[in-house]
């Protein structure tokens, strides 16, 4: 097929580049692959949540086993990240309950699962309360304008406490790698979001060149932010069992070892002092956010970052102080959870916007109306906003598609309720976090067309296929004429990790780029015309920050994302007075996100981010007993099913990102902001005063008998 017949593919639902090889089992993950000579491998695990090891006491043969601990690590004892205060293995000192202590490894599974280690410990008393912690791990500010100002405008005050909770990613394959060792080097094969993270962090830990290192990503069965930074750790213990057997290592943990040890979304508790006038109008915003971060500072310090951010919801408002802390406890280390700090934000912002309206007598969409951010605003931060702000074009949507008036009248005095929750998402990493990043993305000439080199990473949301599309919209090539390489660290560039909503709309832009230069160069001649002619083509680009974006990383201040997408969930909801369960009847999610370049692929982000957020809004409880979760299958944590899955009704609006591939912003962190408090607030038109999740019967059973 010539460029010349080439169809439009960018806003088409064209079929996922890895679709059919799932679909028929020849998708290979971690567990599917074996190498000769391959060892198991095992963590030993801390069983209390503080204290000093004093001794340890092997409980078996150990013929046979490769035996790891701290003195054995060639390098540096830290997971490389951010700061670099987790050690690979603990030396003497227990921060939190199943921290790693040593590695096993043998070639038969059954005798490493039988192989019994004692540890003994001078136990010392834990810090579980975050507002009691010695020890913060990041703080922020951000302020605009006098609170004092703005209180002394308003007519009413209202405060308000609201509660988050742990939640876990649950992705359905569980973490997961191979390593294989070399002559001085390591190659680690992982179900893993972060090719380069990983590889930073065994540079580090195992003391080798970059060259002497490699990480490939295998097929990979769900991520939402819980395999960014953990497969670091696990790639290191996989590793360093291999260094030392000189043999393949494979380490796959299962289900509660996954949900015990790995990280979790960060819970918190955040507070508001809000003024507004008898007119609905928000004269000021006091929001006091505390995170808790865990034994280790892993990704608070970026939590914490997109929380704050988002913590005032997508209001204008000219008197703002938000502070924000998230600070250390002796429980396993918090991390990335798709929305990463927002949806605890968002979720007390939405619920205080509902109080603040029932104070002054307004219905929940009057007072957002009047507040809902406008092209030309100014954010709390100073950043001014463009054309491609959709607050209140959501809001009505969404108002008017469930007829929201009418059924709020309908429902008052029956068991039926219905809320809404009007919220944005950032797209990108935060202010001059993609400058520093410094992606880069290649694009390989091929015969047929083209072959993509980034390391990005598929981990179920349909990364490969919007890549392969943007790329042949741009070279004017049929989509099945572009392949996608694999995320292998040998074979392919730093295109930065595949979190925050990034992967279309940065990593897509300069593939873009990459994609329009091969267009130029190829001038009138095919793929294979230009090969024989003129060798091999590849096209390499940079990252390059969109013009009148400015950032200061010191001050808090500037524009903080180059593009926001918006978002309006209104929640139906049926209360059962016998059982005081609530039941989610539908969801419908008007989702702005500049430019939806596959639709099927899109509408599932949206589906599935919706259902994550009735779990965490209803479902999804972490029960934490002496700094452990004691609650570590499936048969007690519970997550929506079909049965409990509402219908989800999608809407998507387009509103073009100038700076965007073909417009797009970015949409897999959205949707998990709006559903909770959507149906918190349902909870509250039926006179329940919820500002506590997941709002289980339990809890609203105690309600109920306040009342």
């Amino acid at each position: 097929m010539s460029r010349a017949s080439h169809r439009r593919v960018v806003g088409t639902s064209v079929p996922r580049k890895e679709g059919l090889d799932k679909v028929t089992g020849r998708a290979r993950y971690v567990d599917d692959l074996t190498f000769p000579g391959m060892l198991h491998g095992l963590t030993v695990r801390s069983t209390i949540p503080c204290g000093e090891i004093a001794a340890l006491r092997f409980d078996f043969d150990t013929t046979g086993f490769t035996i790891v601990d701290y003195r054995d690590i060639p390098g540096r004892n830290v997971v490389a990240l951010i700061e670099d205060d987790q050690p690979s293995l603990a030396e003497r000192q227990v921060r939190h309950y199943a921290e790693p202590i040593l590695l096993l490894a043998h070639e038969d599974r059954e005798r490493l699962l039988q192989a019994k280690v004692h540890v003994e410990y001078r136990a010392e008393k834990p810090v579980f309360d975050p507002a009691g912690s010695p020890k913060i791990f990041k703080t922020i500010a951000i302020e605009r304008g006098s609170l004092a100002h703005g209180f002394a405008q308003a007519d009413e005050i209202v405060e308000g406490e609201y509660r988050v909770p742990h939640q876990e990613q649950l992705y359905i394959e569980p973490n997961g790698v191979i390593a294989v060792p070399g002559d001085r080097s390591v190659t680690v094969y992982g179900s893993l979001q972060c090719p380069y993270y990983v590889h930073r962090a065994l540079r580090v830990v195992l003391g080798l060149p970059a060259e002497h290192v490699r990480v490939v990503q295998t097929e990979t069965g769900g991520g939402f932010g819980g395999k960014e930074e953990y497969p670091s750790i696990l790639a290191g213990h996989a590793a360093l069992l291999a260094l030392k057997s000189g043999r393949p290592v494979k380490m796959v943990y299962d289900r509660v070892e996954d949900m015990v040890a790995t990280t979790k979304r960060h819970p918190g508790v955040v507070r508001h002092r809000t003024g507004v006038t008898r007119d609905g109008r928000i004269t000021a915003m006091d929001i006091d956010v505390l995170f808790d971060g865990g034994a280790y500072s892993t990704l608070s310090a970026v939590v914490l970052s997109r929380g704050v951010l988002h913590a005032t919801g997508p209001y204008r408002c000219d008197h703002v102080r938000v502070r924000g802390r998230v600070v250390m406890t002796n429980t396993p280390p918090n991390g990335a959870f798709r929305g990463f700090g927002a949806p605890q934000t968002l979720f007390a912002t939405e619920v205080q916007m509902d109080r603040l309206a029932d104070r002054i007598g307004l219905d929940p969409v009057a007072i957002r109306e009047i507040n809902a951010l406008r092209p030309g605003d100014t954010m709390a931060t100073g950043q001014t906003l463009g054309t491609d702000v959709s607050a209140l074009r959501v809001l009505r949507e969404a108002v008017r598609r469930t007829g929201f008036r009418r059924k709020r009248e309908q429902y008052r005095g029956t068991n039926r309720g219905i809320g809404l929750a009007l919220y944005f998402h950032g797209a990108g990493f935060t202010g001059s976090g993609e400058v520093k990043l410094a992606s880069k993305a290649s694009l390989e000439l091929t015969e047929r067309g083209a072959r993509i080199r980034v390391a990005t990473t598929e981990i179920g949301q349909g990364a490969r296929t919007v890549h392969a599309q943007i790329v042949a919209e741009a070279l004017g090539l049929p989509y099945d004429a572009i392949e996608v390489a694999q995320a292998d660290t040998s074979e392919v560039p730093d295109s930065g990790p595949t979190v925050a909503s990034r992967t279309s709309m940065v990593v897509g832009g300069i593939l873009k780029r990459c994609a329009e230069e091969m267009k130029a160069k190829l001038g009138r001649l095919t793929p294979r015309e230009y090969l024989r002619r003129h060798g091999p083509l590849v096209v390499t680009k940079d990252y390059i920050q969109p013009p009148g974006i400015n950032w200061d990383d010191e001050l808090y201040r500037g524009d903080a994302y180059g593009a926001y997408a918006w978002a309006c969930d209104v929640a139906e909801i049926e209360f059962d007075p016998d059982t005081y369960g609530v039941k989610p009847v539908r969801v419908t999610a008007v989702a702005e996100i500049g430019r939806v370049l596959h639709p099927v692929l899109a509408r599932g982000q949206i589906e599935g981010g919706t259902a994550q957020g009735v779990g965490y809004a209803l479902l999804e409880d972490v029960v934490m007993r002496d700094g452990r979760m004691a609650n570590a299958t499936l048969t007690n944590y519970l997550i929506p099913t079909t049965l409990d899955t509402p219908r989800i009704d999608v809407v998507m609006l387009e509103n073009p990102y100038k700076h965007g591939p073909y417009g797009a912003k970015g949409l897999g962190e959205l949707p998990m902001d709006g559903p909770a408090p959507a149906i918190v607030n349902a909870i509250r038109s039926l006179g329940l005063d919820v500002r506590e999740i997941p709002a289980t019967p339990e809890r609203l059973m105690a309600l109920v008998k306040i009342d």
